[in-house]
């Protein structure tokens, strides 16, 4: 499965980056493919094992913040690996090569 998540620390003030730090902190810990971008963190492997990386993730967010909020998004399906990468370069082929 792949999932997508945001985690956002409530109740901090406005800088949220150093508590978000602590969740990417966590899945880039894990082992498993992911990446980061300004909304999201993406994360690819077994459902139990991704499912503990989002909660701990959430955990370690709420380890500085009182309150958590969690937006996440997920494509399950069975016996697919490699998708997060697969899918941006089934795109790029048909975006073709840059003008």
């Amino acid at each position: 499965m792949i999932v997508a998540f945001s985690v956002t620390p409530l109740g901090v003030g406005e800088g949220v980056s150093e508590p978000v730090a602590r969740a990417v902190r966590v899945v880039r810990d894990s082992g498993l493919p992911n990446s980061t971008d300004a909304m999201f963190t993406t994360v690819e492997g077994e459902w139990d094992e991704v499912m503990d990386v989002v909660r701990r993730a959430v955990e370690a967010v709420a380890e500085v913040a009182p309150r958590v909020s969690l937006v996440l998004k997920a494509d399950v399906r069975a016996g697919v690996t490699g998708a997060m990468t697969g899918k941006v370069d089934s795109l790029e082929r048909h975006l073709g090569p840059p003008a």
